[in-house]
């Protein structure tokens, strides 16, 4: 008698998505902020490295800090040519992603 061949079973499906909370009055997200001009952290990490300073003259490309995650470092880089207005974050601090992190001009 052959070997009767059985299909696996399909995996189990994961967890429904999870809506965000709402943010607190006042939060970060709604402060405005210029698209254009602001530099965000792509990645939740710690700050090691500034790189830049306010006033500044920088190009598109040029580093403005390192980040580090999950024991790698993240150079971050301005993505606007411009004067630097300010840089809202210093080394040692705890930075989640989409927070902005340089102001430019």
């Amino acid at each position: 008698m052959s070997p009767v061949r059985v299909p696996a079973p399909p995996p189990p499906a994961g967890p429904a998505p999870v809506a965000a909370p709402p943010l607190a009055p006042g939060g970060a997200a709604s402060l405005p902020v210029n698209e254009g001009k602001v530099c965000r952290s792509p990645i939740s990490g710690i700050v090691v490295r500034v790189t830049a300073q306010p006033g500044q003259q920088i190009q598109v490309g040029d580093g403005v800090l390192v980040l580090e995650a999950m024991k790698m470092e993240t150079d971050i880089t301005a993505p606007v040519a411009g004067k630097i207005r300010s840089i809202n974050v210093n080394v040692g601090d705890s930075v989640q992603g989409g927070q902005v992190l340089v102001e430019f001009e």
